[in-house]
């Protein structure tokens, strides 16, 4: 048995953690505890802030890694061989994830952002909501797909060489993307900061987890089942951690106008069922079947979220409008991403009543 099946299998046993189920409630709390902290200890968290190297926070750095890559390790590239066989339902997620989406959301963004809630946000920070929405959508999910993925029912092999093969084209287009979405939006491009980003956050986050991998692989699939299902609430408690550090910093802002998040929730929320019902309609009228369609209806709306939130620190700062909107995307990943496993399953008879073909 290879070590893709292996992964596939294992990726399909797992359901929604105690953690991610709740993720929404952490968030909350997290928000009500960075801003308590924030007002109680500002100088701390403005030395905290100042631990930079090439505009790189140290702290946030470390604790991003902790995040992103046990996620990592659980794609295997070697499923990249799989791709042909669900070649019409990896064309569609394609399709949503680098043609549709990060546009779909420089459009929401400049209407809702820049006109129709323009009079009830800070004027200065208009352009940072906009480029953190951008950077929200610009990263295609990883890790949580495979839970999504298991509770609509959906195929592992084909979940795991979606994820194995969006991972590799954002190593080389995330950049490109963002910032060719950010020049449209007329938003001042830092490439410097953008590749070091990139380079920090995705290139080398992939190396360690692969090699590391391999080596877990190594002694056993049962040993590396242990150690990723014991790294999970590790990366969960490090982004939970980031989150309290930029809402600390963000406090004054919200509390000056607590409407920020809910006004900036709301493409985001268009977005995913703008997504998620386009990758779904499309699979159905290719006639792909339903335990592909889902799944690719799934990754075709979600975020990798921690991607969005290091970067936006990272090229606009922890107070930016940037980091904020990133991080409201973290808030209404969870409830929205289980509304659309509940379509997706309460659908199945009529997708499979309705498809063009076999």
């Amino acid at each position: 048995m290879t070590a893709s099946t292996l992964t596939a299998e294992s990726s399909a046993k797992p359901g929604i953690s105690f953690f991610e189920r709740y993720l929404t409630i952490w968030v909350a709390i997290c928000i009500v505890i960075g801003i308590t902290l924030g007002q109680l200890m500002p100088g701390f968290f403005r030395d905290v802030a100042n631990l930079e190297v090439a505009k790189v926070n140290i702290p946030v750095g470390l604790l991003i890694w902790v995040m992103i890559i046990p996620m990592l390790l659980k794609i295997d590239f070697g499923a990249l061989t799989q791709v042909t066989s669900h070649w019409r339902g990896i064309g569609v997620t394609l399709f949503i994830n680098w043609a549709v989406k990060p546009f779909s959301m420089a459009l929401l963004g400049w209407v809702f952002i820049r006109h129709v809630f323009a009079p009830y946000l800070p004027a200065e920070q208009l352009d940072s909501y906009v480029a953190g929405l951008i950077l929200l959508a610009a990263a295609p999910c990883t890790a949580m797909v495979f839970v999504w993925s298991q509770l609509c029912k959906g195929d592992p092999y084909f979940t795991l060489s979606q994820v194995a093969l969006n991972d590799a084209i954002m190593v080389v287009a995330f950049a490109p993307v963002v910032a060719l979405l950010l020049g449209l939006s007329s938003i001042t491009v830092p490439w410097d900061t953008l590749l070091v980003s990139v380079g920090l956050y995705i290139v080398v986050p992939v190396i360690i987890a692969q090699v590391w991998r391999k080596r877990l692989l190594g002694r056993g699939t049962n040993y590396f089942q242990a150690v990723t299902s014991k790294l999970g609430p590790l990366s969960i408690a490090a982004l939970l951690l980031t989150l309290v550090l930029l809402f600390a910093f963000q406090g004054e802002a919200i509390l000056d106008q607590p409407l920020i998040i809910v006004l900036l929730a709301v493409p985001i929320f268009i977005q995913v069922v703008l997504n998620s019902g386009l990758a779904y309609m499309l699979n159905r009228k290719l006639g792909v079947k339903h335990c592909v369609a889902g799944p690719s209806a799934l990754i075709g709306a979600s975020n990798f979220f921690e991607l969005a939130v290091a970067t936006a620190i990272s090229l606009f700062g922890f107070q930016s409008g940037a980091a904020l909107a990133t991080v409201v995307g973290v808030l209404i990943e969870v409830p929205l991403m289980l509304a659309v496993v509940a379509v997706v399953n309460r659908t199945q008879n009529w997708y499979e009543a309705g498809q063009s073909a076999t």
